[in-house]
């Protein structure tokens, strides 16, 4: 890893900084820091009334300049359920749909801690339904068309969503893309992953800082524990959509993550785990002319364009 990257990494990753404490001031920075869509490029915003018709969901839709494929990505972004929304997350989407060829729907959750568990994933539930069932919304003809996506925190939203349609006997997707997913509920020294103790202390996303984003997004341990939350508690893993798991190499999360996978294999499932060597968590935001973003956008497309 570049010794400079690595510096800036391990500034990031001061134990001095407490989400708890400071994720108001970290979202103020992430949207100062977000930028609009470039001169000429399109985006559509859209709205889908939440299920008791008490709130507006927002959802941005990203066209990319040369549209190579019908079918469309739901694209729900990470930021530990406390950060990040469609206006910080408006790049990486716009990078999605130029380097997929595909039409980028983004969603736009309730975060944590004013809307603490369950309000992002029945935000995200809401939507993903509503566009499954309703074709005409999508230009779709077909509900096998809709890929699901997200990365970190939304990943989680993403698995947890696939869990609840199967649940509840709707249509579930016929593919998921998981960039490195929460799947479990533990990031204490306690965690029965390594990656969680080798690469929770430097690489800027820390173990402390995962455990913090846990406890504001559901302060109750043991709703934490629950499949929802954590899908890697689940008991029954059948049914779920083609899944693609793409890992980082200094990521606390890699093991958890890939630990999914291989549950989701073991019932029967068709899965694709991928790691990417010489990373860090949350790279998907990164250029589009860097490494980690390039083999990850070959093995994505590769994935989707898979029958």
């Amino acid at each position: 890893m570049n010794p400079f990257f690595k510096f800036v990494l391990k500034l990031m990753s001061s134990p001095k900084i407490n989400m708890q404490e400071d994720y108001q001031f970290v979202r103020k920075m992430q949207q100062l820091f977000s930028k609009g869509p470039k001169k000429g490029y399109i985006i559509l915003d859209h709205k889908i009334y939440s299920k008791n018709h008490s709130h507006n969901i927002p959802v941005r839709v990203f066209h990319p300049k040369e549209k190579r494929h019908e079918d469309v990505l739901v694209f729900v972004h990470g930021g530990g359920w406390v950060t990040g929304n469609i206006d910080t997350y408006t790049t990486t989407c716009i990078n999605m749909a130029e380097l997929t060829g595909r039409v980028v729907y983004s969603v736009n959750y309730r975060l944590a801690p004013e809307h603490p568990y369950p309000a992002g994933l029945e935000d995200c539930y809401q939507v993903i339904d509503v566009l499954l069932n309703h074709l005409e919304l999508t230009r779709l003809a077909d509900a096998s068309k809709l890929t699901l996506i997200g990365d970190s925190a939304g990943a989680n939203l993403i698995a947890a969503v696939s869990l609840k349609l199967r649940d509840e006997g709707k249509i579930v997707p016929a593919k998921q893309i998981l960039l490195y997913p929460v799947t479990y509920w533990d990031h204490t020294e306690n965690s029965p992953f390594e990656s969680i103790r080798t690469n929770g202390y430097d690489y800027g996303l820390t173990a402390k800082k995962m455990q913090e984003y846990m406890e504001l997004y559901s302060p109750d341990l043991e709703i934490r524990q629950s499949a929802y939350i954590s899908p890697l508690m689940a008991f029954d893993l059948s049914r779920q959509p083609d899944t693609l798991i793409i890992t980082a190499e200094f990521d606390p999360l890699r093991d958890e993550g890939e630990a999914y996978g291989e549950k989701l294999q073991s019932a029967g499932n068709h899965v694709v785990i991928h790691r990417i060597k010489e990373t860090v968590h949350g790279f998907i935001t990164y250029p589009t002319f860097v490494q980690p973003v390039v083999e990850a956008y070959e093995v994505i497309n590769a994935f989707l364009d898979r029958e």
